[in-house]
């Protein structure tokens, strides 16, 4: 020990010296057994009164903690293989629940570590000189105390004297610090499980937003402290947090009961408060008449203390509380049940207790026995669960805080006694107690009498270990319970099932401040309160990144149905088995077997005069154009590729070229004959089918240079398409415009409409010569289902099926009108009326009414 520490703690024992002696005149009250090695005892054996002074008598927490101590003492002392001959002792102050009172008395323990001795130490029978009662010895260890707060203040002062401390109730997270605590352990374990444990129950409830109300102090800040970690850790939100004060009135109850109000989502509260606390809190919910607004979960101050729900039972109903897992030791009850007043002399409390709990007064405690308002305790009386009697929780940690101490002086006296043939040797008794502490008693380890394993962690932690409570009325009776339902042990094992909550509701309670977002959906926080949000829908085509944000697939993508992430989408094309293709391949596949059947019968009859008199080669010119544009059709619905693009913009245009320029020419041929007619007997020039097919090719030409202008311009390709307000479609499409395909198709407008114009001219030639009009009525109806489809191929843009199909049987309409016009006439007189098929019919037969003379008509019609 330095020189500082050694002048500080003889400072100290000069000091303490004069408060012993004053403590002790005010109040000697102590039980006191002895034996060759003193263990001393703090508990609260009073409630905490006004002042200085003591409160009423603590019956449970209090008095069965003190027996259980001189209970353990008494079974050691008994036990031949512990501390052999060597007998254990105690010293038990009463703590009366105040950490400053508790300090005070703690000041006894360290009397004997300076050598002093109070008067109360002395006896004088015969008025001759003072005696000892009995050796003055220095205590070994200290037992207690059960609050946290009060083991905080004896803690700092027990370590100066290096007396080590073992606690059997007190859980507070800070006495783990062995930098501050170096000489404190604890049979139970720190609030640090606890807090986890609650946090774990809130968690299996699906609560997301509950309210915290702690005690002031060390329990109820610790724990406080525990919970608000651990519950941020998993995202659960706290409220409310409120605070009990000491001594706290009714009003301040109240107005806790208020605050609660104000997050009214919150419907689950957790209670780490003292079971006084608690029990305020719940009266003032019984004051307000607010019976099963809010859910209670609650830490071992509550636990299952059916003191505290005497008369709030229906505020209480449904409350889960948290209780150190403790086993009943069965030969505690049977000395608790053998204990009277009469024979319990070391226990000077013992009597106070007995008159409380049998509402009597002892014999020699009646001042006026003829008009004793309190009846006189009968000496039959006992301890049993008639008068209420039920073995407090924590008599097992007292017994194992005890027998901790005895298994490490047993180590001890093994180690430095034994081998000498020594009961308690000097080696023993000046042992220094921090050697004690860290090198024998944090080492012990033991089955206690309960059956429990019983040791410390590094910090001189006990195992954290607790049951689960479910505060229940019975059936349908006006008797509540607290139900088991669950453990806590490095895991929670709840029994939803078995939990009912207030007036025997079965479904949890929802205690959120904002429902989770659904499938598609992010958080929107509100400023200043992260517990709280408004949901906000992703956009059809947008997945959710994280809980607060959207994020767009991108093109060709979509979303699953859970929006948790991305497909990349089924592009879509023609599918030859849909009813937009089998349409329009039925109208091509005929019009390709007609186009066959007429050039089958036009090969076959190449030589007759109608054949030669129509034009051979346009005609077969113009059969090929059409047989194109048919085809066409399959080059449309198939699957866009760069090739099936590339054909599909030349083949349209040039088949329709192929159509339109042979029949310009025609028309320009007859108009150009008859015209010429009327001016003169010479014969025109340019309309020998050479001539014709040379000029025809020139039109045609013309558009194969267009096309190959275009796809200098625009290369054929292949894109992906999205449909106005349909992200969730892809068609594969031509890379190309439909203003660039209409634009195109400008040459052949213009190309039908000089067709038409020509048409319009030559309408009244002889009646042999008509094959005009049937070009006429060709252009006048391909005009109409031009002009109709223009519209419906722009119009159908958002429906790629019904625009291709549109397309296909347009052009198929057009080949269809121009093999009808101008082939079947021919085709109907070569099969049906092959008889008319000569030459002289194919001549004129009337007189052209503009011709000047029959010699110029004749001529005329020689050249045609």
């Amino acid at each position: 020990m330095s020189a500082v520490a050694l002048f500080v703690r003889a400072l100290l024992s000069s000091a303490l010296l004069w408060l012993v002696i004053y403590e002790q005149g005010i109040n000697g009250m102590k039980a006191h057994t002895q034996g060759a090695i003193i263990i001393g005892g703090l508990f609260p054996i009073h409630k905490k009164g006004t002042k200085s002074k003591c409160g009423l008598i603590n019956k449970d927490r209090g008095i069965q903690r003190t027996e259980a101590m001189l209970f353990a003492i008494d079974r050691i002392n008994e036990d031949p293989n512990i501390l052999g001959n060597i007998k254990l002792g105690a010293i038990i102050l009463d703590t009366c629940s105040s950490d400053s009172y508790a300090l005070n008395q703690s000041l006894e323990f360290v009397r004997a570590s300076i050598n002093t001795v109070d008067s109360t130490a002395f006896q004088c029978q015969d008025g001759s000189h003072p005696k000892l009662k009995f050796t003055n010895k220095a205590i070994t260890g200290v037992v207690g105390g059960s609050y946290s707060e009060v083991s905080l203040q004896v803690a700092n002062l027990l370590r100066l004297f290096r007396i080590p401390q073992v606690s059997p109730a007190s859980t507070g997270t800070s006495l783990s610090d062995k930098t501050r605590y170096d000489f404190f352990a604890r049979t139970v374990p720190p609030d640090t499980f606890q807090a986890v444990a609650l946090v774990d129950i809130v968690q299996s409830f699906n609560w997301s937003y509950v309210s915290l109300v702690s005690s002031e102090g060390q329990y109820g800040d610790s724990g406080m402290k525990a919970f608000q970690q651990e519950a941020r850790s998993r995202n659960i939100c706290i409220a409310v947090n409120d605070k009990v004060p000491h001594s706290a009135t009714k009003a301040m109850f109240d107005e806790i009961y208020r605050n609660l109000l104000t997050k009214s989502n919150a419907r689950g509260v957790v209670l780490f408060t003292r079971a006084e606390d608690s029990r305020g809190i719940l009266e003032a919910i019984k004051r307000a008449n607010s019976t099963g607004t809010f859910a209670w979960v609650a830490s071992d101050g509550w636990g299952k203390q059916d003191k505290l729900v005497e008369g709030i039972e229906d505020v209480a109903e449904g409350a889960i509380t948290v209780e150190l897992q403790s086993k009943k030791i069965e030969e505690f009850d049977w000395y608790m049940q053998n204990l009277t007043a009469y024979n319990n002399q070391r226990n000077p409390w013992f009597e106070e207790y007995w008159e409380d709990v049998f509402s009597c007064k002892l014999p020699h405690n009646v001042i006026n026995k003829n008009n004793a308002t309190v009846p006189v305790c009968s000496p039959n009386l006992r301890l049993d669960e008639s008068v209420g009697y039920k073995q407090e929780s924590k008599v097992q940690f007292v017994v194992d805080a005890v027998y901790a101490f005895a298994h490490a002086l047993h180590g001890v006296w093994f180690e430095l006694c034994a081998p000498y043939g020594k009961d308690y040797c000097a080696q023993m008794r000046n042992l220094d107690g921090g050697v004690f502490y860290r090198d024998y008693l944090l080492n012990v380890s033991f089955m206690d009498l309960a059956g429990s394993e019983v040791k410390f962690d590094e910090q001189g932690d006990g195992l954290g270990r607790y049951d689960i409570y479910n505060y229940q009325r019975i059936g349908n009776s006006s008797v509540f319970e607290y139900k088991s339902v669950g453990s806590w042990y490095d895991g929670l094992h709840l029994n939803l099932e078995e939990v009912v909550w207030n007036q025997g509701e079965k479904k949890i309670p929802v205690s959120i401040c904002s429902a989770p977002c659904g499938v598609g959906e992010v958080k929107k926080m509100q400023v200043g309160d992260v517990c709280c949000w408004l949901c906000s829908s992703c956009k059809p085509w947008e997945y959710v990144l994280d809980e607060f944000t959207c994020a767009d697939c991108g093109h060709g993508r979509w979303p699953y149905p859970d929006k948790t992430s991305c497909y990349d989408l089924t592009q879509q094309y023609m599918r030859w088995n849909s009813i937009f293709a089998i349409v329009p391949i039925g109208i091509s596949c005929l019009g390709i077997v007609l186009t066959g059947a007429v050039i089958f019968v036009f090969l076959q009859n190449s030589d007759t005069p109608i054949v030669k008199a129509s034009g051979r080669e346009l005609s077969f010119m113009l059969l090929t154009g059409i047989l194109i544009c048919f085809l066409m059709t399959f080059v449309l619905l198939a699957k866009p590729s760069m090739e099936i693009c590339g054909l599909q913009r030349f083949g349209v245009g040039f088949g329709f070229s192929i159509i339109y320029s042979a029949l310009l020419t025609k028309t320009n041929r007859i108009s150009r004959i008859f015209d010429n007619a009327r001016k003169s007997a010479r014969r025109p020039s340019f309309i020998s089918p050479k001539s014709q097919v040379v000029i025809t090719s020139v039109f045609i030409a013309v558009q194969v240079i267009g096309a190959a202008v275009w796809f200098i311009i625009e290369p054929p390709g292949v894109r992906q398409y999205y449909p106005d307000g349909k992200r969730n479609e892809v068609i594969l499409k031509c890379r190309i415009k439909d203003s660039s395909f209409l634009i195109s198709l400008v040459y052949n407008m213009i190309l039908i409409t000089i067709c038409t114009v020509y048409a319009v001219k030559t309408r009244k030639i002889p009646e042999n010569f008509n094959e005009s009009k049937f070009i006429g009525f060709t252009m006048y109806t391909t005009c109409i289902i031009w002009l109709a489809f223009v519209p419906i191929y722009f119009g159908t843009g958002n429906s790629f099926e019904v625009q291709i199909t549109t397309l296909c049987v347009s052009i198929s309409l057009s080949s269809f009108v121009a093999l009808f016009c101008l082939f079947s006439p021919k085709i109907y007189i070569i099969v049906f009326h092959p008889d008319k098929n000569v030459r002289k019919l194919t001549m004129n037969s009337a007189t052209y009414k503009k011709a000047p003379t029959s010699s110029t008509c004749g001529t005329t019609t020689n050249h045609v």
